[in-house]
């Protein structure tokens, strides 16, 4: 069956750090310390194959953990115990999520790839292991499906599904996989409703 895999990233943050695009003195580089992903399958009734999680343990430039910030975890729910736990290093959730996705194309709601891969690969000093034209923009297939410009704008992933009505189970914002389901659940909601075609996946894709 043809797969998409609707992935999401929690990376590092401090009150404020977004309005100030991560450039206070005290703020962290925007490294990943979370990937959440959904395999949805495209072909027959659309169904959600599978889901992934892990912890990635956050390094700074000069190869030493971050401490999480107390907003980090309040917003993601991600403690230090969790990290201690079942942290794994960069390299390691990048081969892991590559498994899961069996070659298949990753989408997420904006570019996370870029935090996955172009921010968090350069601070930890390692060669991304997937290249970015595996990666496209979720925000694309919406569109396709008719979402108005200024709703894709000021909808979180986490609120996606919500948007459309899409019955789903209880999902928790800002916990990557619940964000990623959000995506998936919405996703297949109109792809079973006919307002997206399986190929726009193809289609759309920018290469």
């Amino acid at each position: 069956m043809r797969t998409a895999i609707l992935f999401d990233c929690e990376f590092l943050c401090l009150e404020g750090s977004q309005r100030r695009f991560w450039c206070a003195a005290d703020d962290p580089d925007p490294v990943i310390a979370q990937i959440g992903a959904a395999k949805l399958g495209l072909e027959g009734d659309f169904p959600i194959l599978d889901t992934f999680m892990v912890y990635v343990v956050p390094i700074d430039r000069n190869g030493n953990r971050y401490a999480l910030d107390p907003f980090f975890t309040k917003l993601t729910g991600i403690t230090e115990e969790n990290i201690d736990a079942e942290g794994i290093s960069l390299s390691e959730a990048l081969a892991r999520i590559d498994r899961f996705s069996q070659g298949a194309r990753f989408w997420s709601w904006g570019k996370d790839e870029l935090n996955m891969l172009a921010i968090s690969c350069y601070v930890a000093g390692i060669e991304p292991t997937i290249p970015a034209n595996r990666f496209d923009n979720a925000v694309k297939l919406l569109l396709a499906a008719g979402m108005p410009v200024e709703d894709l704008a000021r909808t979180p992933s986490n609120k996606l599904a919500d948007y459309f009505d899409v019955d789903h189970p209880p999902l928790k914002g800002h916990d990557a996989r619940d964000d990623a389901l959000s995506v998936a659940y919405t996703v297949q909601h109109l792809l079973r409703e006919g307002k997206l075609q399986s190929n726009a996946f193809d289609n759309l894709y920018s290469g």
